[in-house]
């Protein structure tokens, strides 16, 4: 049954990284090196998340074993008396019992092994073959050469920050006489360095996505406030429109007044022209898209005081559901879905992830203490651990890194960098942006599986508990070893997760870019108004334009 849980996680795992790609790339337009490097990255991100909570529960097995194995201590008369006193040694172990084996117990060897394969993989995709291929790509110099020349050029800053911070963790442990740099060692030092970088970038995003989830459910909830929402982003999209389309004009006018073919083909502002006709065709998809929620929810909200029960679509022919779809999802239940059973659902999802929000903010902060144990999510393990209650152990695992990764995850999605790095949806992300968030993936996946472990207890560097360690953190070395990032900047560091959800509750980013120039939506501001009036305006705009067009096609068929 093991072996079978592992291919069927391993497998499931696949198509569902195959799924998102197909979602935000498009297989038949962009190169198969770039849909192959991002699709390996994703996937061997998402296998850490899914076989990390096959790896807890496997160790809980193993750590039972070794506990009725131990001999018995001298003085003791009986199996409770030894009971009690190896209970000192492993605290989170209960009365001697017999130790069931998991339902999904991976064989000793075979969890080290992926690992390393995976984890190792993944760290040269991240900081050497995806930056390379990235610069490689936009790069407009005429020859290979050239191209690998700037390629090096402008991943310097990536590999210097690395280094930088491997040196120093270098000359820290070779400041101190007492230590001799093996080579595991040096391999500890390395795989610190990098998890250090990503825990920085980690606390920043974690910080945002625990306070803007739960949040996003609770105002989704509001059909008001996503109508409002929904003509601001028209009225930004719109801007961003004209000036693709403007641009893309730009760029043409310049090919075309270029008269030599075989100046052109090697002119350096062709990749402007491929990125400006990326753009344009991006905002192009996007505006389509957005009309069609503004019509869905202004259709919605005109169908919420009316006599009939069913919402009314303005645009019949454009709804392009199949039609078992539409058997099923009737224009009645769908009333009932809009106007009276989504308000609660969505109210509901905003109490569940509000409390898990809640319960990370609270063990990031008090993970640290073993004796008595604060953190929520070590207490829930360690009950559990206690009747040896696998599936139990391995569903919270798997809740809570799938609920931290959501939080992180959604951010990277979210994230938009003046256009040069934006994940958009419907098969329009460019091969950059993609392969950004596959090198972004790889270097937070880890540092936060890390410090998961380290929020159940589970990571002897932080726990300081006597008992073997999950596979993982044995291929991610012992900290213990850097002390000043055991005991020090993993511990403290993600305490800021506080500052930060309290910074993304008043939406400080959101009022300082606003100050910069950049439209956040923000209900309270003038501006914000001014754009939700100019989008209603555009809307009122489009959907005549789409209401005459549909007249003329019935009188041409008439």
């Amino acid at each position: 049954m093991s072996v079978a849980a592992l291919g069927v996680i391993v497998v499931g795992v696949f198509f569902l990284a195959l799924y998102l790609l197909h979602r935000y790339g498009d297989f038949g337009k962009q190169q198969p090196m770039v849909l192959f490097g991002t699709l390996l990255a994703w996937y061997l991100c998402f296998l850490i998340v899914f076989i990390l909570p096959l790896d807890v529960s496997t160790t809980i097995y193993n750590q039972c074993k070794i506990y009725n194995a131990l001999p018995p201590v001298p003085g003791s008369h009986s199996k409770t008396d030894q009971a009690q006193s190896n209970e000192s040694i492993l605290p989170t172990s209960s009365a001697l019992k017999v130790c069931h084996e998991p339902w999904s117990y991976i064989p000793d060897g075979v969890l080290p092994v992926f690992w390393r394969v995976v984890y190792w993989t993944s760290q040269c995709l991240t900081w050497l073959l995806i930056p390379f291929m990235q610069s490689y790509a936009r790069s407009g110099a005429f020859s290979r050469v050239g191209k690998i020349k700037t390629a090096l050029i402008e991943n310097g800053i990536y590999y210097g920050t690395y280094l930088l911070i491997f040196i120093s963790l270098l000359i820290y442990v070779a400041a101190h006489p007492q230590w001799y740099l093996t080579w595991r060692e040096f391999q500890t030092i390395g795989i610190t360095a990098a998890n250090t970088w990503g825990l920085f970038l980690l606390v920043l995003l974690l910080g945002y996505g625990l306070v803007e989830i739960p949040r996003s459910y609770w105002l989704a909830s509001c059909h008001g406030y996503l109508l409002a929402k929904t003509y601001f982003k028209a009225a930004k999209m719109a801007t961003e429109k004209a000036e693709a389309e403007e641009n893309l004009a730009d760029a043409m006018e310049v090919i075309g007044n270029i008269q030599d073919t075989s100046a052109a083909r090697r002119c350096p502002v062709r990749p402007v022209v491929i990125t400006a006709v990326q753009r344009q065709r991006q905002s192009q998809v996007q505006w389509s898209i957005l009309l069609e929620q503004a019509v869905h929810l202004e259709d919605v909200a005109k169908s919420q005081g009316g006599p009939l029960r069913q919402v009314v679509h303005s645009f019949p022919s454009a709804q392009h559901a199949t039609p078992l779809r539409r058997f099923i999802y009737t224009p009645t239940i769908e009333w009932y879905w809009e106007c009276v059973f989504r308000r609660f659902f969505y109210r509901l999802a905003f109490l569940v992830l509000g409390a898990l929000s809640l319960a990370v903010v609270w063990s990031e902060c008090t993970f640290f203490s073993s004796q008595p144990v604060l953190s929520l999510f070590a207490v829930l393990i360690q009950m559990a651990e206690k009747q040896y209650n696998y599936i139990c152990i391995e569903m919270a695992c798997f809740v809570s890194i799938f609920f931290l990764c959501v939080c992180v995850y959604s951010t990277v999605f979210q994230i938009r960098v003046f256009n040069y790095y934006y994940l958009v949806p419907h098969h329009q992300t460019d091969a950059y942006s993609l392969q950004f968030s596959g090198m972004l993936f790889c270097r937070l996946t880890p540092p936060l599986c890390l410090n998961f472990l380290g929020l159940i207890h589970m990571d002897s560097a932080i726990s300081h508990k006597d008992r073997i360690q999950t596979s993982y953190t044995s291929i991610m070395g012992s900290m213990r070893l850097l002390s000043v990032i055991s005991d020090g900047f993993y511990i403290y560091y993600p305490m800021l997760i506080l500052l930060l959800c309290f910074a993304t509750y008043f939406k400080l980013g959101s009022r300082c870019l606003n100050l910069l120039g950049i439209q956040q939506y923000i209900r309270e501001d003038d501006l914000t108004s001014d754009l939700v009036d100019e989008g209603m305006e555009l809307l009122r705009r489009e959907r005549r334009k789409r209401q005459r067009a549909e007249e003329g096609e019935n009188r041409k068929s008439v």
